[in-house]
Protein backbone atom coordinates (compact mmCIF):
# COMPACT_ATOMS: atom_id res chain seq x y z
CA UNK A 1 0.00 0.00 0.00
CA UNK A 2 1.11 3.22 -0.65
CA UNK A 3 0.20 5.04 2.43
CA UNK A 4 1.36 8.53 1.40
CA UNK A 5 -1.75 9.18 0.32
CA UNK A 6 -5.13 10.56 1.47
CA UNK A 7 -8.77 9.25 0.52
CA UNK A 8 -10.75 11.89 -0.63
CA UNK A 9 -13.61 12.15 -2.82
CA UNK A 10 -13.69 8.66 -3.98
CA UNK A 11 -10.25 8.76 -4.99
CA UNK A 12 -6.82 8.47 -3.28
CA UNK A 13 -4.61 11.74 -4.12
CA UNK A 14 -1.53 12.95 -2.60
CA UNK A 15 -1.38 14.91 0.24
CA UNK A 16 -1.40 19.07 0.57
CA UNK A 17 0.86 18.76 3.37
CA UNK A 18 4.41 17.20 3.04
CA UNK A 19 5.61 16.29 6.73
CA UNK A 20 6.28 12.70 6.82
CA UNK A 21 5.92 10.39 9.83
CA UNK A 22 7.66 7.41 10.26
CA UNK A 23 5.29 4.16 11.46
CA UNK A 24 7.35 1.99 13.33
CA UNK A 25 6.93 -1.87 14.58
CA UNK A 26 6.58 -1.98 18.44
CA UNK A 27 8.05 -5.14 18.57
CA UNK A 28 10.90 -4.83 16.49
CA UNK A 29 11.38 -0.86 16.52
CA UNK A 30 11.55 -1.23 12.78
CA UNK A 31 10.12 0.94 10.30
CA UNK A 32 7.27 -0.62 8.53
CA UNK A 33 5.83 2.35 6.80
CA UNK A 34 5.64 6.26 6.03
CA UNK A 35 2.48 8.54 6.33
CA UNK A 36 2.34 12.16 5.33
CA UNK A 37 0.98 14.09 8.20
CA UNK A 38 -2.25 16.27 6.60
CA UNK A 39 -2.65 20.01 7.56
CA UNK A 40 -5.85 22.29 7.68
CA UNK A 41 -5.80 22.36 3.59
CA UNK A 42 -6.01 18.71 3.48
CA UNK A 43 -8.98 19.16 6.10
CA UNK A 44 -10.67 21.60 3.76
CA UNK A 45 -10.41 19.24 0.81
CA UNK A 46 -11.75 16.18 2.77
CA UNK A 47 -14.97 18.50 4.51
CA UNK A 48 -15.79 19.89 1.02
CA UNK A 49 -16.01 16.39 -0.30
CA UNK A 50 -17.94 15.45 2.24
CA UNK A 51 -20.36 18.41 2.28
CA UNK A 52 -20.93 18.07 -1.98
CA UNK A 53 -21.79 14.33 -0.88
CA UNK A 54 -24.12 15.02 1.77
CA UNK A 55 -26.78 16.88 -0.04
CA UNK A 56 -27.16 13.48 -2.50
CA UNK A 57 -26.42 11.11 0.10
CA UNK A 58 -28.78 12.33 2.95
CA UNK A 59 -31.43 11.24 0.73
CA UNK A 60 -30.91 8.22 0.22
CA UNK A 61 -33.84 5.79 1.53
CA UNK A 62 -33.06 3.19 5.05
CA UNK A 63 -33.15 0.40 2.23
CA UNK A 64 -30.67 1.72 -0.20
CA UNK A 65 -28.29 2.03 3.15
CA UNK A 66 -28.87 -1.44 4.22
CA UNK A 67 -28.13 -2.19 1.13
CA UNK A 68 -25.11 -0.60 1.44
CA UNK A 69 -24.37 -1.68 4.78
CA UNK A 70 -24.79 -5.55 3.74
CA UNK A 71 -22.08 -4.49 0.77
CA UNK A 72 -19.81 -3.28 3.48
CA UNK A 73 -19.97 -6.52 5.35
CA UNK A 74 -18.65 -8.41 2.46
CA UNK A 75 -15.84 -6.44 1.65
CA UNK A 76 -14.80 -6.14 5.20
CA UNK A 77 -15.24 -10.15 5.12
CA UNK A 78 -13.16 -10.55 2.31
CA UNK A 79 -10.20 -8.28 3.88
CA UNK A 80 -10.66 -9.64 7.28
CA UNK A 81 -7.04 -11.32 7.53
CA UNK A 82 -5.50 -8.14 6.24
CA UNK A 83 -7.19 -6.30 8.89
CA UNK A 84 -5.59 -8.60 11.51
CA UNK A 85 -2.05 -8.47 10.19
CA UNK A 86 -2.13 -4.99 9.93
CA UNK A 87 -2.93 -4.78 13.45
CA UNK A 88 -0.64 -7.07 15.13
CA UNK A 89 2.06 -5.83 13.01
CA UNK A 90 1.38 -1.88 13.39
CA UNK A 91 0.62 -1.96 17.22
CA UNK A 92 1.75 -5.34 18.65
CA UNK A 93 -1.21 -7.57 18.94
CA UNK A 94 -1.28 -10.71 18.87
CA UNK A 95 -2.04 -12.70 16.16
CA UNK A 96 -5.27 -14.89 17.88
CA UNK A 97 -6.16 -11.79 19.63
CA UNK A 98 -5.99 -9.70 16.79
CA UNK A 99 -8.18 -11.90 14.73
CA UNK A 100 -10.37 -12.78 17.37
CA UNK A 101 -11.03 -8.95 18.79
CA UNK A 102 -9.72 -6.63 17.17
CA UNK A 103 -10.55 -8.00 13.45
CA UNK A 104 -13.37 -9.49 14.58
CA UNK A 105 -14.78 -6.26 15.97
CA UNK A 106 -15.43 -4.83 12.00
CA UNK A 107 -17.84 -7.69 11.57
CA UNK A 108 -19.39 -7.45 15.02
CA UNK A 109 -20.42 -4.06 15.10
CA UNK A 110 -21.30 -4.01 11.66
CA UNK A 111 -23.81 -6.48 12.49
CA UNK A 112 -24.89 -4.69 15.58
CA UNK A 113 -25.35 -1.37 13.43
CA UNK A 114 -27.38 -3.69 10.75
CA UNK A 115 -29.70 -4.69 13.20
CA UNK A 116 -30.26 -1.90 14.93
CA UNK A 117 -31.02 0.11 11.74
CA UNK A 118 -33.52 -2.47 10.13
CA UNK A 119 -35.63 -2.02 13.57
CA UNK A 120 -34.90 1.72 13.78
CA UNK A 121 -38.43 3.67 13.02
CA UNK A 122 -37.03 6.86 11.85
CA UNK A 123 -40.47 8.35 11.54
CA UNK A 124 -43.32 7.94 14.59
CA UNK A 125 -46.28 9.99 15.41
CA UNK A 126 -46.51 11.15 18.96
CA UNK A 127 -49.53 10.45 21.54
CA UNK A 128 -49.72 14.04 20.85
CA UNK A 129 -50.55 13.97 17.25
CA UNK A 130 -47.19 15.58 15.89
CA UNK A 131 -44.65 13.74 14.04
CA UNK A 132 -41.14 12.84 15.51
CA UNK A 133 -38.76 12.19 12.53
CA UNK A 134 -34.82 11.19 12.81
CA UNK A 135 -32.68 12.71 10.16
CA UNK A 136 -28.82 12.93 9.50
CA UNK A 137 -26.94 15.08 11.13
CA UNK A 138 -24.43 16.13 8.53
CA UNK A 139 -20.70 16.31 7.76
CA UNK A 140 -19.25 14.13 10.91
CA UNK A 141 -15.24 14.68 12.49
CA UNK A 142 -14.61 11.17 13.74
CA UNK A 143 -10.99 10.87 15.51
CA UNK A 144 -10.19 7.27 16.22
CA UNK A 145 -6.94 5.91 18.66
CA UNK A 146 -4.35 3.56 17.69
CA UNK A 147 -5.43 0.86 21.07
CA UNK A 148 -8.21 -0.84 19.24
CA UNK A 149 -8.10 0.73 15.68
CA UNK A 150 -10.99 -1.40 14.11
CA UNK A 151 -13.69 -1.12 17.51
CA UNK A 152 -13.45 2.58 16.81
CA UNK A 153 -13.25 2.74 12.91
CA UNK A 154 -16.06 0.68 12.80
CA UNK A 155 -17.81 2.38 15.97
CA UNK A 156 -17.62 5.73 14.55
CA UNK A 157 -17.91 5.38 10.56
CA UNK A 158 -20.81 2.56 10.25
CA UNK A 159 -23.39 5.00 12.28
CA UNK A 160 -22.35 7.49 10.11
CA UNK A 161 -23.00 5.87 6.66
CA UNK A 162 -25.86 3.81 8.27
CA UNK A 163 -27.95 7.31 8.74
CA UNK A 164 -26.93 8.87 5.68
CA UNK A 165 -24.20 11.27 7.31
CA UNK A 166 -21.05 11.83 4.79
CA UNK A 167 -17.76 11.90 7.02
CA UNK A 168 -13.71 12.55 8.00
CA UNK A 169 -12.07 9.92 9.55
CA UNK A 170 -8.53 11.00 11.11
CA UNK A 171 -7.46 7.37 12.17
CA UNK A 172 -4.27 7.37 14.83
CA UNK A 173 -0.84 8.09 12.74
CA UNK A 174 0.60 5.08 14.72
CA UNK A 175 -1.75 2.59 13.15
CA UNK A 176 -2.66 3.99 9.69
CA UNK A 177 -2.27 1.16 7.94
CA UNK A 178 -5.53 -0.79 9.08
CA UNK A 179 -7.18 2.62 8.24
CA UNK A 180 -6.20 2.85 4.80
CA UNK A 181 -7.44 -0.63 4.74
CA UNK A 182 -10.57 0.21 5.79
CA UNK A 183 -11.23 3.27 3.45
CA UNK A 184 -10.19 -0.05 0.66
CA UNK A 185 -13.05 -1.78 2.01
CA UNK A 186 -15.62 0.77 1.99
CA UNK A 187 -14.50 1.96 -1.39
CA UNK A 188 -14.71 -1.70 -2.20
CA UNK A 189 -18.75 -1.43 -1.01
CA UNK A 190 -19.77 0.99 -3.69
CA UNK A 191 -20.20 4.15 -1.25
CA UNK A 192 -20.74 7.27 -3.45
CA UNK A 193 -17.52 9.36 -3.72
CA UNK A 194 -17.30 11.66 -1.54
CA UNK A 195 -19.53 10.14 1.54
CA UNK A 196 -16.39 8.32 3.32
CA UNK A 197 -12.63 10.58 3.33
CA UNK A 198 -9.55 9.37 5.27
CA UNK A 199 -7.23 12.28 6.35
CA UNK A 200 -3.84 11.00 8.24
CA UNK A 201 -2.68 13.44 10.63
CA UNK A 202 -2.11 14.18 14.29
CA UNK A 203 -4.23 15.69 16.74
CA UNK A 204 -3.26 19.02 16.77
CA UNK A 205 -3.18 19.53 13.59
CA UNK A 206 -5.99 17.94 11.60
CA UNK A 207 -7.85 16.81 14.72
CA UNK A 208 -8.28 20.49 16.18
CA UNK A 209 -9.04 21.70 12.19
CA UNK A 210 -11.63 18.86 11.87
CA UNK A 211 -12.93 20.01 15.37
CA UNK A 212 -13.12 23.85 14.94
CA UNK A 213 -14.03 23.26 11.04
CA UNK A 214 -17.58 25.38 10.40
CA UNK A 215 -19.04 22.55 7.77
CA UNK A 216 -18.56 19.63 10.29
CA UNK A 217 -21.66 19.28 12.73
CA UNK A 218 -20.45 16.81 14.51
CA UNK A 219 -17.75 15.20 16.33
CA UNK A 220 -17.29 11.71 17.61
CA UNK A 221 -13.70 11.34 19.10
CA UNK A 222 -11.96 8.57 21.07
CA UNK A 223 -8.90 8.89 23.34
CA UNK A 224 -7.35 10.60 26.37
CA UNK A 225 -9.13 12.53 28.41
CA UNK A 226 -7.02 15.76 27.84
CA UNK A 227 -7.62 15.19 23.81
CA UNK A 228 -11.38 14.96 24.56
CA UNK A 229 -11.45 18.01 26.30
CA UNK A 230 -9.30 19.57 23.55
CA UNK A 231 -11.72 18.40 20.88
CA UNK A 232 -14.73 19.99 22.95
CA UNK A 233 -13.55 23.63 23.35
CA UNK A 234 -12.51 23.64 19.74
CA UNK A 235 -15.96 22.89 18.61
CA UNK A 236 -17.37 24.94 20.93
CA UNK A 237 -16.96 27.91 19.18
CA UNK A 238 -19.20 26.43 16.34
CA UNK A 239 -22.08 24.47 18.41
CA UNK A 240 -21.50 21.31 17.05
CA UNK A 241 -22.40 17.95 18.41
CA UNK A 242 -19.36 15.79 20.34
CA UNK A 243 -19.73 12.24 21.61
CA UNK A 244 -16.51 11.30 23.31
CA UNK A 245 -15.41 7.83 24.66
CA UNK A 246 -12.66 8.55 26.94
CA UNK A 247 -10.24 7.16 29.98
CA UNK A 248 -10.88 4.87 32.73
CA UNK A 249 -9.65 3.54 35.66
CA UNK A 250 -12.35 0.81 36.41
CA UNK A 251 -12.69 -1.05 39.55
CA UNK A 252 -13.09 -4.83 39.66
CA UNK A 253 -15.08 -5.62 43.34
CA UNK A 254 -14.16 -9.01 44.55
CA UNK A 255 -16.42 -10.41 47.56
CA UNK A 256 -15.20 -13.54 49.23
CA UNK A 257 -18.85 -15.54 48.13
CA UNK A 258 -17.54 -15.75 44.69
CA UNK A 259 -15.42 -18.42 43.83
CA UNK A 260 -11.95 -16.71 44.13
CA UNK A 261 -9.67 -18.94 41.99
CA UNK A 262 -11.43 -18.81 38.71
CA UNK A 263 -12.92 -15.30 39.04
CA UNK A 264 -9.09 -13.55 40.45
CA UNK A 265 -7.61 -15.45 37.51
CA UNK A 266 -9.98 -14.49 35.05
CA UNK A 267 -9.81 -10.82 36.19
CA UNK A 268 -6.11 -10.58 36.56
CA UNK A 269 -6.00 -11.95 32.73
CA UNK A 270 -8.73 -8.98 31.50
CA UNK A 271 -6.33 -6.44 33.28
CA UNK A 272 -3.45 -7.42 30.75
CA UNK A 273 -5.68 -8.43 28.30
CA UNK A 274 -3.98 -6.17 24.66
CA UNK A 275 -0.99 -5.45 26.99
CA UNK A 276 -3.43 -3.41 29.63
CA UNK A 277 -4.22 -0.65 27.00
CA UNK A 278 -7.90 -0.86 27.03
CA UNK A 279 -9.95 2.00 28.00
CA UNK A 280 -11.78 -0.29 30.00
CA UNK A 281 -9.69 -2.52 31.48
CA UNK A 282 -10.35 -3.59 35.24
CA UNK A 283 -6.96 -1.79 36.34
CA UNK A 284 -8.57 -1.34 40.40
CA UNK A 285 -8.62 -4.95 42.34
CA UNK A 286 -11.11 -4.29 44.99
CA UNK A 287 -10.80 -7.36 47.45
CA UNK A 288 -12.88 -8.04 50.70
CA UNK A 289 -10.45 -8.00 53.52
CA UNK A 290 -11.47 -11.87 54.70
CA UNK A 291 -10.18 -13.08 51.25
CA UNK A 292 -7.51 -10.39 50.64
CA UNK A 293 -4.36 -12.85 51.03
CA UNK A 294 -5.61 -15.38 49.70
CA UNK A 295 -6.42 -13.60 46.24
CA UNK A 296 -3.08 -11.82 46.61
CA UNK A 297 -1.76 -15.66 46.33
CA UNK A 298 -3.72 -15.99 43.03
CA UNK A 299 -3.26 -12.73 41.71
CA UNK A 300 0.46 -13.69 41.82
CA UNK A 301 0.54 -16.90 40.34
CA UNK A 302 -1.97 -15.64 37.30
CA UNK A 303 0.52 -12.89 36.42
CA UNK A 304 3.36 -14.80 36.19
CA UNK A 305 2.06 -17.32 34.11
CA UNK A 306 0.76 -14.75 31.71
CA UNK A 307 3.37 -14.89 29.41
CA UNK A 308 4.62 -11.72 26.61
CA UNK A 309 5.95 -12.80 22.83
CA UNK A 310 5.99 -11.96 19.60
CA UNK A 311 3.14 -10.45 18.61
CA UNK A 312 3.08 -12.18 14.78
CA UNK A 313 2.65 -15.49 16.32
CA UNK A 314 -0.78 -17.26 17.26
CA UNK A 315 -1.22 -17.88 21.28
CA UNK A 316 -2.81 -15.93 24.43
CA UNK A 317 0.36 -14.38 25.24
CA UNK A 318 0.50 -10.69 25.65
CA UNK A 319 2.52 -8.04 23.16
CA UNK A 320 4.50 -4.93 23.75
CA UNK A 321 2.92 -1.50 24.11
CA UNK A 322 2.50 0.61 21.17
CA UNK A 323 5.51 3.37 21.37
CA UNK A 324 8.67 4.30 23.50
CA UNK A 325 6.66 7.43 24.60
CA UNK A 326 4.22 5.19 26.66
CA UNK A 327 6.75 2.67 26.99
CA UNK A 328 8.63 5.18 29.27
CA UNK A 329 5.49 6.41 30.59
CA UNK A 330 4.27 3.14 32.05
CA UNK A 331 8.10 2.83 33.46
CA UNK A 332 7.65 5.58 34.97
CA UNK A 333 4.53 5.17 36.45
CA UNK A 334 5.30 1.18 37.97
CA UNK A 335 8.54 3.36 39.62
CA UNK A 336 5.97 5.67 40.78
CA UNK A 337 3.97 3.14 42.77
CA UNK A 338 7.38 1.63 44.20
CA UNK A 339 8.10 5.42 45.22
CA UNK A 340 4.73 5.45 46.81
CA UNK A 341 5.09 2.27 49.07
CA UNK A 342 2.89 0.34 47.36
CA UNK A 343 3.73 -3.58 48.08
CA UNK A 344 5.71 -4.83 44.57
CA UNK A 345 3.66 -7.99 44.31
CA UNK A 346 5.31 -9.25 40.96
CA UNK A 347 6.99 -8.04 37.72
CA UNK A 348 8.23 -4.54 38.12
CA UNK A 349 10.81 -1.68 35.44
CA UNK A 350 12.50 -3.03 33.08
CA UNK A 351 11.70 -5.28 29.92
CA UNK A 352 10.77 -8.63 30.28
CA UNK A 353 13.54 -11.59 30.37
CA UNK A 354 14.57 -12.44 26.94
CA UNK A 355 13.71 -9.22 25.66
CA UNK A 356 16.42 -6.44 24.48
CA UNK A 357 13.98 -4.54 22.12
CA UNK A 358 10.18 -3.95 21.38
CA UNK A 359 8.37 -2.12 23.90
CA UNK A 360 7.63 -4.76 25.93
CA UNK A 361 6.99 -4.42 29.78
CA UNK A 362 6.14 -6.97 32.37
CA UNK A 363 2.80 -7.77 33.66
CA UNK A 364 2.74 -6.30 36.94
CA UNK A 365 0.74 -6.48 40.01
CA UNK A 366 0.77 -3.77 43.33
CA UNK A 367 -0.42 -4.70 46.70
CA UNK A 368 -1.54 -2.74 49.71
CA UNK A 369 -2.67 0.01 47.52
CA UNK A 370 -4.38 3.51 48.82
CA UNK A 371 -6.68 4.38 46.57
CA UNK A 372 -5.64 8.10 47.02
CA UNK A 373 -2.15 6.79 45.38
CA UNK A 374 -0.96 8.32 41.74
CA UNK A 375 -1.28 4.72 40.41
CA UNK A 376 -4.59 3.96 42.06
CA UNK A 377 -5.92 7.58 40.38
CA UNK A 378 -4.01 8.15 36.98
CA UNK A 379 -4.76 5.86 34.17
CA UNK A 380 -1.64 3.40 33.37
CA UNK A 381 -2.79 2.27 29.99
CA UNK A 382 -0.38 -1.06 30.66
CA UNK A 383 0.16 -4.65 32.57
CA UNK A 384 0.27 -3.26 35.56
CA UNK A 385 -2.64 -3.93 38.68
CA UNK A 386 -3.54 -2.30 41.70
CA UNK A 387 -5.21 -4.12 44.20
CA UNK A 388 -6.73 -1.89 47.13
CA UNK A 389 -8.41 -3.99 50.44
CA UNK A 390 -12.17 -3.11 51.18
CA UNK A 391 -14.08 -3.71 54.54
CA UNK A 392 -17.46 -4.43 53.88
CA UNK A 393 -19.72 -3.58 51.19
CA UNK A 394 -20.49 0.42 51.42
CA UNK A 395 -16.96 0.31 51.58
CA UNK A 396 -16.41 -1.28 48.22
CA UNK A 397 -18.64 0.70 46.78
CA UNK A 398 -17.41 3.78 47.95
CA UNK A 399 -13.76 3.29 46.42
CA UNK A 400 -14.51 2.19 43.68
CA UNK A 401 -16.78 5.51 42.82
CA UNK A 402 -14.33 7.47 44.19
CA UNK A 403 -12.75 8.09 40.96
CA UNK A 404 -12.75 10.92 38.18
CA UNK A 405 -14.05 8.10 35.98
CA UNK A 406 -16.91 5.88 35.23
CA UNK A 407 -16.53 4.13 31.94
CA UNK A 408 -16.81 0.42 33.21
CA UNK A 409 -16.85 -1.32 36.71
CA UNK A 410 -16.38 -5.45 37.27
CA UNK A 411 -18.21 -7.25 39.91
CA UNK A 412 -17.30 -10.82 41.73
CA UNK A 413 -19.69 -12.15 44.11
CA UNK A 414 -21.99 -15.33 44.29
CA UNK A 415 -25.01 -13.77 45.64
CA UNK A 416 -27.36 -12.50 42.67
CA UNK A 417 -28.93 -10.25 45.19
CA UNK A 418 -25.58 -8.48 46.08
CA UNK A 419 -24.68 -8.22 42.04
CA UNK A 420 -27.86 -6.20 41.46
CA UNK A 421 -27.80 -4.11 44.21
CA UNK A 422 -23.72 -3.79 44.69
CA UNK A 423 -24.17 -2.91 40.46
CA UNK A 424 -26.64 -0.57 40.94
CA UNK A 425 -25.04 1.60 42.82
CA UNK A 426 -21.56 1.93 40.81
CA UNK A 427 -21.09 4.76 38.82
CA UNK A 428 -19.93 3.66 35.59
CA UNK A 429 -21.74 2.88 31.86
CA UNK A 430 -20.84 -0.59 31.81
CA UNK A 431 -20.94 -3.10 35.15
CA UNK A 432 -19.68 -6.49 34.22
CA UNK A 433 -20.79 -9.36 36.46
CA UNK A 434 -19.25 -12.60 36.88
CA UNK A 435 -17.11 -12.36 33.83
CA UNK A 436 -19.76 -11.51 32.11
CA UNK A 437 -18.46 -9.76 28.60
CA UNK A 438 -20.04 -7.15 26.22
CA UNK A 439 -21.77 -7.97 23.35
CA UNK A 440 -22.00 -6.19 20.58
CA UNK A 441 -24.81 -3.85 19.76
CA UNK A 442 -25.12 -3.19 23.12
CA UNK A 443 -23.97 0.70 24.31
CA UNK A 444 -20.40 1.63 25.30
CA UNK A 445 -19.47 4.81 26.85
CA UNK A 446 -18.97 6.08 30.29
CA UNK A 447 -19.93 8.55 33.03
CA UNK A 448 -18.12 11.64 34.05
CA UNK A 449 -15.06 12.49 32.45
CA UNK A 450 -14.98 9.27 30.75
CA UNK A 451 -17.06 10.99 28.26
CA UNK A 452 -20.80 11.43 27.21
CA UNK A 453 -22.84 9.61 24.53
CA UNK A 454 -22.80 6.19 23.45
CA UNK A 455 -21.41 3.78 20.50
CA UNK A 456 -22.80 0.90 19.59
CA UNK A 457 -26.28 -0.54 18.15
CA UNK A 458 -29.13 1.43 18.45
CA UNK A 459 -28.07 4.33 20.45
CA UNK A 460 -24.48 4.44 18.60
CA UNK A 461 -26.96 5.59 15.74
CA UNK A 462 -29.13 8.17 17.33
CA UNK A 463 -25.63 10.14 17.86
CA UNK A 464 -25.43 10.84 14.43
CA UNK A 465 -29.62 11.85 14.29
CA UNK A 466 -30.63 15.26 14.63
CA UNK A 467 -34.70 15.00 15.69
CA UNK A 468 -37.45 17.41 13.50
CA UNK A 469 -40.79 17.54 14.82
CA UNK A 470 -43.67 17.87 12.71
CA UNK A 471 -46.97 19.91 13.54
CA UNK A 472 -50.08 19.83 11.26
CA UNK A 473 -52.68 22.72 11.82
Amino acid sequence: MDLTKHYVDGEWVTPISTTEFHVLNPATEAQIGTIILGNEDDVDRAVAAANAAFVHFSKTSKSDRLDLLHALMSATKARFDDLAEAMSTEMGAPMTMSRDAQADAAIGHLQGFIDALSAQDTRETLANGDVMMREPIGVCGLITPWNWPMNQVTLKVIPALATGCACVLKPSEHTPISGAIYAEIVDAAGYPAGVFNLVQGEGPTVGAAMSRHKDIQMMSFTGSTRAGIAVTKDAAETVKRVTLELGGKSPNLVFADCDLEDKVKASVLECMYNTGQSCDAPTRLLVERSCYDEVLAIAKAAAEGQSVGDPSQDGDHIGPLFDQIQFDRVQGMIQKGIDEGAKLLTGGTGRPDGFDKGWFVKPTIFADVSNDMDIARQEIFGPVLVIIPFEDEDDAIAIANDTPYGLAAYLQTGDADRAERVASQLRAGAVHINGGGFNYGSPFGGYKQSGNGREGGLHGLEDYQEVKTLHFG
